[in-house]
């Protein structure tokens, strides 16, 4: 039974994905913020045209900051945030599965320790099911992660070597939704646009992940991860992070709806986020394993 059980949390689709820019793709703290243009089209444009260099000293740019600031506007939108989010998962075959759950995140402070609670509530298999997380920005200490199967009401951790493997088999691993710290990679600005910067990120442990570096797309004016482009040693990209569309919430700019793509066997997941709402005031209560078995409503609804 119990392998039955944890089966519903394994690899379910043929995946190769990588670690999010800044902590996660679109989903986790950043499901709880981020920008405020049709997302779509500035990627696409930014693919589209050749980039030009606004200044030909790039060493004279502050990559430190342009990072720094595009995990707070990521991660950080408001001193806590709740969202619904829906996942649609399309393997290669364009089979579908769905999940349905509810985020709710607490900062301890701006660019630094989090905590999250995952409540999901569709499909049945994995209805009533928990993810807590409580991040640490300081990499000398390990993210806490547990999963709560009701089914068993067994509290499963999830050690540092499982976070990166799918999550409810989707095309997002554990970390992804916990989010990654950015002190974990090393940035090189590679180019700047009128709109964007676009840089380099290079994994300082790179045993510990499977990708050997990626590009990521910061839009300048939302100072927002709009375009993440994972590689593998050979240089072969094969993994695609895109924000496709993007709206305002409470002067925080904020991802609707996002995509993940698997570029090699052409799978994908889907994300959907409505009811998007910052600075509730959650306690400590929310946010505590007692919320794993029982969580709460008044937030959840």
């Amino acid at each position: 039974m119990l392998k039955k059980i944890l089966n519903v949390f394994t690899l379910s689709l043929p995946l190769s994905i990588g670690a999010p820019l800044i902590g996660a793709p679109l989903i986790g703290a950043q499901l709880i913020a981020v920008p405020l243009i049709a997302a779509t089209l500035i990627a696409a444009t930014l693919i589209a045209a050749p980039f030009h260099a606004m200044s030909a000293d790039l060493s004279s740019v502050d990559v430190a900051s342009i990072v720094k600031n595009a995990e707070k506007a990521a991660y950080y939108s408001g001193n806590d945030g709740r969202s619904d989010a829906r996942m649609m998962i399309v393997d290669a075959q364009d089979r579908k599965q769905m999940r349905q759950f509810t985020i709710l995140r607490r900062d301890i402070e701006d660019n630094g320790d989090q905590q999250m609670m995952v409540f999901f509530s569709r499909p049945a298999d994995v209805k009533d099911t928990v993810f807590r997380v409580e991040k640490h920005v300081d990499l000398t200490v390990e993210d806490d992660r547990w999963l709560y199967l009701p089914a068993l009401d067994l509290v499963k951790r999830i050690s540092s070597g499982d976070k990166r493997t799918s999550f409810v088999g989707s095309h997002f691993f554990y970390e992804d939704v916990s989010g990654r710290a950015i002190s974990e990679d090393s940035f090189e600005l590679q180019q700047e646009t009128d709109v964007a910067y676009i840089l380099k990120a290079t994994p300082k442990a790179p045993d510990t992940v499977e990708f050997a570096h990626y590009v990521v797309t910061i839009d300048k004016k939302t100072k927002l991860p709009i375009l993440i482009n994972f590689f593998k040693a050979d240089n072969i990209n094969y993994r695609r992070v895109e924000a496709v569309k993007i709206e305002e919430i409470q002067g925080f700019p904020t991802v609707v709806r996002s995509k993940v793509s698997d570029l090699e066997s052409g799978a994908y997941t889907l994300m959907e986020f409505r009811n998007i709402s910052f600075d509730l005031g959650l306690g400590d209560d929310v946010f505590s394993e007692r919320s794993l078995r029982n969580p709460p409503r008044e937030w959840l609804n």
